[in-house]
Formats: C-alpha cells, sequence, structure tokens
C-alpha cells in the first residue's frame, strides 16, 4: 500500500533531526543551524503527512514529503560532524531512538491483511509517526 510506504518513509527521515538555531560565523553555529532547520522541516512535513486523509491524498504528496524529509535527514548527517560532542550526542541518540521507533511502526504496517486494515493502520502510523517525532528531536533545542 502506498499510504504504508509513505508512513515508513516519514518514520525514518525524523530519525536524523537535532539541534538549535543560529546564524553564526563558526562551522559549529553554521552546524547547528543547518541541523535545527532541517529538523524544523521534517517536523512541517509530519504535519503535512498528518493533515493528509487516505481518501484525498495523492502519491505525488505523499512523495514530495518524504523526498522533503529525507533531504533534511541527509542535511542533518552533513552537519551533525561539525557540533560539539555534547549535542552531536544528543542528536544521535535522538536518531537512534527514532529509527528504532520507526521500525517498530514499519514492521507492523506490512502485516496488514486487507485493504482496510492497511488504511487503519496507515493512520495509526501518522499519529506514531508524529508522537515519535515529539519524543526524540522535538526535545532537542533549537533555542
Amino acid at each position: 500500500m502506498r499510504p504504508v510506504a509513505v508512513l515508513v518513509a516519514v518514520f525514518l527521515a525524523l530519525a536524523v533531526v537535532a539541534c538549535g538555531g543560529g546564524g553564526g560565523k563558526s562551522k559549529q553555529d553554521k552546524a547547528q543551524a543547518q541541523v535545527c532547520s532541517a529538523r524544523d522541516d521534517i517536523a512541517k512535513q509530519v504535519d503535512t503527512l498528518k493533515g493528509l486523509t487516505l481518501s484525498t491524498a495523492t502519491v505525488n504528496q505523499v512523495q514530495t514529503s518524504l523526498k522533503a524529509i529525507d533531504d533534511d535527514l541527509k542535511q542533518i548527517k552533513d552537519s551533525s560532524g561539525d557540533l560539539s560532542s555534547g549535542r552531536k550526542s544528543e542528536l544521535q541518540q535522538a536518531n537512534q531512538e527514532f529509527v528504532s521507533k520507526v521500525n517498530e511502526i514499519a514492521s507492523s504496517l506490512v502485516k496488514s491483511t486487507s485493504l482496510s486494515q492497511a488504511r487503519s493502520q496507515a493512520k495509526a502510523a501518522l499519529q506514531q509517526l508524529a508522537t515519535a517525532y515529539q519524543q526524540t528531536f522535538a526535545k532537542f533545542s533549537c533555542g
């Protein structure tokens, strides 16, 4: 099911998000600003996906949000190496927790036995995705 694949991708994407804003001059400040910008965009994309209904969502809408999340995760990964060791550690922990939750959600989605069950599971998975984000990356301070 396409909604299921979208949810799985969204969960994976949020796994890497983190840190705080600021347009400082140091590599560390720039990295933190990039990570926070990506984290904020992931939150926006999760909200967008949560707002879609299975009856009105288009594959293109879902793919666009998932691609944006994937790009954000790559940005976070690329930038995290320039963070302070404490921030990098905090980001890695958030990432590991998020990925674990995403994997749990993804494995439950592939066990659908009917279209109706898949829809129900996809709706629940979107809520679980939002919860996973709140429990991991949303706690990572960008202020």
